[in-house]
């Protein structure tokens, strides 16, 4: 396994011998790659996935949702994941491109320039390019999160409607048009697993095929497959979305060719297990 560790030294400095990196020691931070997305190992734990009528109601969330986000569930992660600790940069997917990947499209940025804003208007076939360009230079199993494990990281922990409490906060999240287009990534205070972003600013493709509810659904973080997959879930919301729609429990299905300007994606990658 080779993983880049975040430690400088002077390159005139002799070599010396550097501890050893555990991969599944949660909270640790690393990329596998210069151009790589930097990855935060995630811990094993339980949640209870969807949302309460109470929070429906209170936030005035559309009654095409009390479904969709029903019934709650309880689901186990029994492994220890990585996520990225923000959704994939715009420098992230050019990099991609020029190394000769994601089938050498070049998405707009729409004017609001690239750099470190989220990558926008790439569809759920653009997110697997770069997956597949990423998993092909490392080597190793990055692909996107399941459903189940985006909420679960999203909540960080937490029960609350959102990472930071259950009212929304312009301090603390990019939603409703408040500025009219992204920002950088990690321009908001994290959630307590130290991932940004996780909603507002951009939504995020996720790999499961979208279902009405949640009858029958997995409860052990693997993506759900089964059934009609001519839609694809999206989470968390984006910039010009209203506030109760960037929830951590809100989700919807987009058709898989979808592009847009507040639709981006986020990776994760497979640990090796203590």
């Amino acid at each position: 396994m080779s993983l880049l560790l975040f430690a400088a030294s002077a390159a005139a400095e002799p070599p010396r011998e550097q501890p050893r990196f555990s991969p599944v020691r949660a909270g640790a931070a690393f990329t596998d790659c210069k151009q790589c997305p930097e990855m935060v190992v995630i811990p094993p734990g339980e949640f209870v996935m969807g949302s309460s009528q109470e929070e429906r109601d209170t936030l005035g969330v559309m009654e095409m949702f009390d479904k969709m986000e029903s019934p709650r569930h309880p689901v186990t992660i029994g492994y220890y994941l990585a996520v990225g600790r923000y959704s994939v940069t715009f420098d992230q997917w050019d990099a991609c491109v020029a190394d000769g990947g994601c089938n050498g499209y070049v998405p707009s940025d729409e004017g609001w320039g690239r750099g470190r804003r989220p990558v926008i208007n790439v569809n759920f076939a653009d997110a697997l390019s770069y997956v597949a360009w990423i998993r092909g230079k490392t080597g190793e199993t990055y692909r996107l999160l399941s459903e189940a494990e985006w909420e679960y990281a999203g909540r960080g922990g937490t029960d609350s409607w959102y990472p930071f409490g259950n009212a929304i906060d312009p301090d603390k999240a990019n939603y409703g048009h408040n500025l009219d287009r992204t920002t950088p990534v990690g321009s908001y205070p994290p959630n307590r697993f130290g991932l940004y972003d996780m909603t507002a600013n951009t939504a995020q493709w996720v790999q499961d095929c979208h279902h009405d509810d949640y009858v029958d659904a997995p409860t052990d973080g693997s993506a759900w497959m089964t059934g009609d997959c001519k839609l694809r879930n999206v989470r968390g919301g984006g910039w010009s979305l209203q506030g109760w729609s960037v929830r951590v429990a809100q989700r919807i299905g987009d058709p898989p060719k979808a592009r847009n300007d507040h639709l981006g994606f986020r990776i994760a990658r497979d640990l090796p297990q203590p």
